[in-house]
């Protein structure tokens, strides 16, 4: 037998196998789209550009519920809040588990923290976070005057800025200074350069977690050790580091060590520290340690800048889209609250209005689009599909914000009448979920939903926010990656106090 048949029917029975294992591999579970490709599975049908038009392309196709392969990892795809209620709540034991992470597991971290952790270790760190964070006012006055504090310090920097601005990065140092009140105990000044570079540098990582060179290392983890940086993930393993040396272990130290004593208990870190000591001196056993400190600190200060900061910027540019929307709501505010004084928190029941375009930037800002992978802990079914333990669980967020069947035919539009009922109440959408839902929810819930009310209402009270060019609003366009976040885009501020 000759070179060339040999090499034929070695590619005959490998390509036979392939499809005899594919065949037996997939029996039971979802169907797919499409089809699977030898190693990289369905990666190179993913489109990045528009993956919300894609999902809801094959959802068409296939149902509420699809599976992907990226490499050797099933994917369960969820569609509409019903499937994902199913899942994520009321079969909240099967699929509240967190995935293999590459850039956690590269640094020793794997399953550590609150987000992408599992099992005890989670429920634990969780349970105790949660509690300091409640302790330290988490939906209480206490920190509706902190915010109120940052707000003043932004608002008076917004009145400075005469010309045109992007001012996403003032946003966000503004809105990290409320979670570091409570993290570390103080504030930061808008031009520290290190403090800036912190907030900096986690909205890149949050920017950059999900493209080919980093699902590549999740799909197959033996390709971190190949020499170089093919994949072009460097970048983000320098940023994270340079997170942790600046501000991460600094504060660890200084808070948790340096500093530490049970009489100033005015930072996450020491109520944290106290607590594992508290622990550790009666016996007790305890997953509470300073390397799930660093990730838990890690874990709040992503999620706890990026969502928040982007639903502003978000509402800024609708509102440069749709400038009769934000005079209403400076009526609203002028007639129910005045401008001689600050809203607070007792304010939120009358600002009706407001909180509906709040609530609709949520909806079409979606900053989490297909929310954070949860993971299959055993091997069960759903809805009839088989789902291997292990498998990786998306909730597609942007098939619950977009349903036409719970907002309306014009889903693509901002309007924020949706959310007011017909004696011009607010309105409840139970799938209005942009926290998520189940056991995996969004553990700074209160904190965010406080932040935007105090932050968004004290802007509308005092500035009216214009397009540079009055004829041509800045373009609505969006990176998308774990977040959702708006291009840049620049505001004119016109000050109403002047």
């Amino acid at each position: 037998m000759d070179t060339t048949s040999i090499l034929l029917a070695l590619v005959i029975v490998l390509v036979t196998v392939y499809v005899m294992w594919g065949y037996l591999s997939n029996r039971g579970l979802p169907p797919t789209p499409t089809i699977a490709l030898p190693v990289v599975g369905h990666l190179l049908s993913l489109n990045p550009q528009d993956p919300r038009s894609q999902m809801q392309k094959w959802r068409e196709k296939v149902g509420d519920v699809f599976s992907l392969r990226l490499g050797p990892t099933v994917f369960i795809v969820l569609n509409g809040y019903d499937a994902i209620k199913e899942a994520f709540v009321k079969r909240g034991d099967d699929f509240s588990d967190r995935p293999f992470f590459y850039f956690d597991w590269a640094v020793n971290y794997h399953d550590l923290g609150i987000t992408l952790s599992s099992g005890p270790n989670w429920k634990h760190q969780r349970s105790v976070s949660l509690s300091i964070l409640r302790d330290m006012g988490m939906g209480k006055n206490v920190l509706a005057e902190t915010i109120q504090d940052e707000v003043s310090q932004y608002l008076a920097r917004l009145s400075k800025l005469k010309e045109k601005h992007d001012i996403r990065l003032l946003t966000g140092v503004s809105v990290a200074n409320v979670l570091c009140s409570m993290l570390v105990g103080q504030r930061f000044d808008y031009d520290d350069p290190t403090f800036k570079r912190v907030v900096e540098l986690v909205h890149y990582n949050l920017s950059h977690l999900l493209g080919v060179g980093p699902t590549l290392l999740n799909m197959y983890p033996i390709l971190h050790y190949l020499p170089g940086d093919i994949f072009n993930t460097d970048i983000i393993m320098k940023n994270r580091k340079e997170v942790g040396e600046l501000f991460v272990h600094y504060f660890k130290d200084l808070k948790g060590h340096k500093e530490y004593s049970e009489t100033n208990m005015d930072s996450f870190i020491a109520n944290y520290v106290f607590e594992k000591s508290k622990k550790e001196n009666s016996g007790q056993a305890t997953y509470l340690d300073d390397k799930n400190l660093t990730k838990v600190i890690e874990d709040l200060l992503g999620a706890g800048i990026e969502t928040t900061s982007n639903t502003i910027s978000w509402f800024l540019l609708y509102m440069l889209h749709y400038p009769k929307v934000q005079e209403k709501i400076f009526k609203e505010i002028e007639s129910e609250i005045g401008t001689g004084r600050s809203p607070t928190m007792h304010d939120k029941t009358k600002l009706k209005y407001l909180n509906a375009a709040i609530m609709e930037t949520q909806r079409i800002g979606n900053t989490v689009p297909m929310g954070l992978t949860h993971m299959c802990a055993r091997d069960t079914t759903f809805r009839g599909f088989k789902i291997p333990k292990g498998a990786n669980v998306i909730g597609n967020m942007t098939s619950v914000f977009f349903d036409k069947t719970v907002w309306g035919e014009d889903v693509d539009t901002f309007r924020p009448e949706r959310f007011i009922d017909d004696i011009g109440d607010l309105k409840h959408f139970e799938e209005f979920i942009p926290f998520s839902i189940g056991r995996r929810a969004c553990l700074g819930e209160a904190m965010a939903k406080m932040e935007l009310f105090l932050y968004l209402s004290s802007m509308c009270q005092r500035f009216q926010f214009l397009s540079p060019d009055p004829d041509a609003p800045p373009k609505i366009t969006e990176v998308v990656n774990i977040t959702r976040t708006p291009g840049p885009f620049e505001i004119k501020i016109v000050d109403r106090l002047s």
